[in-house]
């Protein structure tokens, strides 16, 4: 038989989450962000939970491929533009939006020989310092694309860095507002923090900037898998997210420690007393963290208990104190939801890890099986 572990993509709970982020932003209409493989869920997996979105946003154009490939012909919109010449071609092709940063971008667009303008959503570096026209040289960049016949629409766009932070959006939102003032096109500015956090009736919302947040469009990125992007202020359950990823194993052994028994390499963990453990087939070759510490939380049965030891490349241990009954084959869920419908958030698995859930998700290994419910 296989082994046993497997990660499940549930189709029902990115429903639910994308309805969540449109809630938050209802008078927006909603990008769902699918780069990086759709967070690791895989976008053709991922593609039927996710086809309520208004668009869909995402890096590469294998992705863009994939997503047409699919049968969807609404909006596609390359977060990073095009890298080089020839991929006009192929926006054109498949009638690609797409995000222009710089001003070598601009040059490419001026010499593509096209019979369809393109629509392009020029981005300002409102104070991310990643991509982006500073703001003084933002209103140049536009005149300059206005002035393009390979040009037919401008959008306009930035993006936030601290949405979930204590500086959060309004220096960020005063000097986006302040260029493009007087500038037509539609606006995105909001990811995944900024839809829950800033939008009409978030918590941190200005009245006066609120609906500036949610503009004509939101990036929910993160939110759409249901991780929180800004745990441990806020969890997912607390913003009213489900998890679109679970990864569960078995318990492949059983071991009965006596006081002073020490698991695993390095020998950290030492039993305190005697006690039961189980090994999980579970490891970091499989997409598990190594640097998780004794003490990570996890379901066995739905019930929660911890890992004891270091993780190994195809196993972890845990802790059967709390669960006397379990043995072998019984339900190890890493992060999700267990068969009992007990949680197991990857935010706090992240988080014993030093890292976000994002990274956790993208970071599945190819030799886990995945399924689709």
């Amino acid at each position: 038989m296989p082994r046993p572990i497997q990660a499940t993509i549930h189709t029902e709970a990115l429903r639910h989450n994308l309805a969540r982020a449109r809630a938050a932003a209802p008078e927006a209409r909603v990008w769902a962000v699918v780069k990086a493989n759709a967070y690791g869920h895989g976008i053709e997996r991922a593609f039927e939970g996710l086809r309520g979105a208004d668009g869909f946003a995402l890096l590469d154009l294998n992705e863009a491929e994939r997503v047409r490939a699919l049968g969807w012909r609404g909006p596609i919109l390359l977060l990073e533009g095009v890298f080089e010449q020839r991929d006009l071609e192929l926006c054109s092709r498949l009638g690609l939006w797409h995000t222009v940063h710089c001003d070598e971008q601009i040059d490419m667009l001026a010499t593509h020989k096209t019979q369809v303008p393109h629509r392009v959503f020029l981005k300002m570096n409102s104070g991310m310092n990643r991509l982006g026209f500073t703001p003084q040289r933002y209103r140049a960049a536009w005149t300059r694309l206005n002035a393009l016949p390979q040009v037919d629409e401008i959008s306009l766009m930035t993006h936030f860095a601290d949405s979930d932070g204590r500086r959060g959006v309004a220096e960020q939102m005063a000097v986006f507002n302040a260029v493009t003032a007087d500038l037509p096109g539609e606006r995105t500015v909001a990811n995944s923090a900024a839809t829950l956090r800033h939008t009409v009736g978030g918590p941190l919302q200005r009245p006066d900037l609120a609906a500036q947040v949610a503009a004509d469009w939101v990036r929910p990125g993160i939110v759409v898998y249901g991780s929180a992007p800004d745990f441990p202020e806020y969890t997912a359950e607390q913003w009213g997210l489900q998890p679109a990823m679970t990864l569960a194993a078995k318990l492949i052994g059983v071991q009965e420690l006596d006081a002073g028994a020490a698991v695993g390499y390095g020998c950290h963990f030492v039993a305190e007393r005697p006690m039961r453990i189980g090994v999980a087939a579970c490891g970091y070759a499989d997409g598990y963290p190594r640097i998780c510490p004794t003490g990570t939380p996890v379901l066995v049965d739905g019930v929660r208990t911890q890992t004891v030891g270091r993780v190994s490349m195809d196993m972890l241990a845990v802790d059967l104190t709390p669960v006397p009954d379990a043995g072998f084959g019984s339900e190890v869920t890493l992060w999700g939801r267990a068969a009992n419908g007990a949680l197991m958030p990857i935010d706090e698995v992240a988080r014993m890890a030093g890292t976000v859930g994002y990274e956790l998700m993208c970071g599945l290994a190819p030799r886990v099986p995945v399924v689709v419910d």
